[in-house]
């Protein structure tokens, strides 16, 4: 089973996927932007594009890559990526599917305050390029074919994980870990996760 983590930026899709990733046992985080960080080292930077995602062999090799990674491993793979682009979609997601791939789709939803205040958080300001992104996330992400939803402006990201799980037919195994080692863990996933 694939489950597809999407959202704006700052909707905690990367929390969300490590989080899950802790409580699953056996599951492996697939990252797709590492794919674009490949080909950007791999090509004369005057054929780069401003987003990895309109590189074809970007979404081609992460198709091929998640296709093996499924039919070769056994356990969950989590995948976290902002995917708005309705044509990529589905060349990914749906490409997937109809390759009877199980692939399960969740978009974590919130407001454009919330993503803000997130980014915030994480030392993003209101110019920076994540939240220019956010009014295209917003409008992409509400449409119908990128469902599930999850509106997260009101909810923990234990309560995010439990949704998600309970809609795959998992069960989570126990969290033990106290407040103050949850809040370490969660940032040292965010601070492993900044581009630069």
């Amino acid at each position: 089973m694939i489950i597809w983590i999407n959202g704006a930026f700052g909707a905690g899709k990367t929390t969300t996927a490590y989080e899950l990733h802790r409580r699953i046992p056996g599951s492996y985080v697939y990252d797709p932007e590492n794919i674009g960080y490949f080909l950007r080292k791999n090509m004369p930077k005057r054929l780069w594009k401003n987003d990895f995602q309109d590189h074809e062999a970007w979404r081609a090799m992460n198709v091929s890559m998640l296709q093996t990674l499924s039919r070769e491993f056994q356990g969950v793979i989590i995948v976290p990526m902002t995917i708005v682009n309705p044509q990529y979609f589905d060349e990914i997601i749906q490409r997937l599917r109809d390759e009877h791939v199980d692939i399960r789709h969740f978009a974590l939803l919130a407001s454009k305050e919330t993503l803000l205040k997130r980014l915030r958080s994480r030392g993003d300001g209101q110019q920076s390029w994540p939240a220019q992104q956010i009014e295209r996330c917003i409008s992409s992400l509400s449409l119908e074919m990128f469902q599930t939803h999850l509106y997260t402006d009101q909810l923990t990201t234990e309560e995010i994980i439990n949704q998600i799980a309970q809609a795959c037919g998992i069960e989570l195994q126990p969290d033990n870990r106290g407040k103050l080692r949850k809040k370490m863990d969660r940032l040292i996933t965010q601070i492993k996760h900044i581009r630069i």
